[in-house]
């Protein structure tokens, strides 16, 4: 039996005469970092939302703890245990720091619609375990000052920054990071690949990450996937691929 957690296999998405993804395959192991690095238009966020159900493949299958998730609606995906962020921020800007992370508690509820437009007591106990869930994760992102502020008032990258607590707060077993650097300060990504390695150590949490900064990449990941065209051009340790001479001439271009 396979110990992977995710498998993809022979994924293909097409859109009319377009192959974004052709036969691509990997696994990712309980615990790893893998990122899945490209050029623009390589498949990497159609492979996130193929895995998040967002999409529904045109042939291939997704399997979580053994289990086929192909085609399966984003929420049941969600309640398999798997959790994303996104390429652009998808935060409400109408909530506080605290109520947007607070919406991430949604699939530990189950006081329903009814119970929560009348405030009953289960509602009531459900709303103040997420609250105090939700503070426990600002906590440990070091954003204990900013419960009570709007989205729009925090920096770009601490708006990153909130998006992957509200991940955190799904209490997933494997969570999507589509660009979680993008528009961060040299200090913020920092920050953020220090958060990536404490959550992985101290919760036991899988990451699958796509992101443009290859030293951030080479820094954090156990297991790179290249893809380019729709393909899987590469796939192994960073200095493996950092070295594979495809990778290369998929970055800067062949002499051919």
């Amino acid at each position: 039996m396979s110990d992977a957690l995710l498998s993809i296999s022979n994924l293909v998405m097409r859109f009319g005469g377009i192959h974004a993804l052709n036969s691509v395959s990997f696994d990712l192991k309980q615990g790893e970092i893998t990122s899945l690095i490209g050029p623009n238009g390589a498949g990497k966020t159609t492979l996130f939302n193929c895995v998040t159900g967002m999409y529904m493949p045109t042939s291939g299958a997704v399997t979580f703890k053994g289990k086929d998730i192909t085609g399966m609606a984003a929420y049941d995906i969600a309640r398999q245990g798997i959790a994303r962020t996104f390429q652009n921020l998808a935060l409400f800007g109408g909530l506080t720091v605290l109520e947007n992370l607070m919406t991430g508690a949604y699939l530990q509820g189950s006081s329903g619609l009814l119970q929560g437009i009348f405030n009953s007591r289960k509602a009531r106990q459900e709303n103040s375990k997420a609250t105090h869930a939700a503070l426990e994760i600002l906590s440990f992102l070091g954003m204990e000052d900013t419960q009570n502020l709007l989205p729009s008032e925090l920096s770009y990258g601490m708006q990153k920054q909130v998006e992957f607590g509200r991940a955190l707060m799904q209490k997933s077993e494997l969570i999507l990071l589509d660009e979680p650097m993008a528009g961060m300060s040299s200090k913020e990504k920092s920050h953020m690949s220090e958060l990536i390695q404490r959550v992985r150590h101290s919760m036991n949490i899988t990451f699958l990450v796509v992101e443009h900064d290859i030293p951030v990449v080479m820094d954090i990941s156990d297991k790179i996937v290249v893809l380019d065209f729709g393909q899987k051009i590469s796939e192994g340790q960073p200095s493996q691929v950092q070295n594979d001479p495809a990778v290369i001439a998929a970055y800067l271009g062949s002499s051919h």
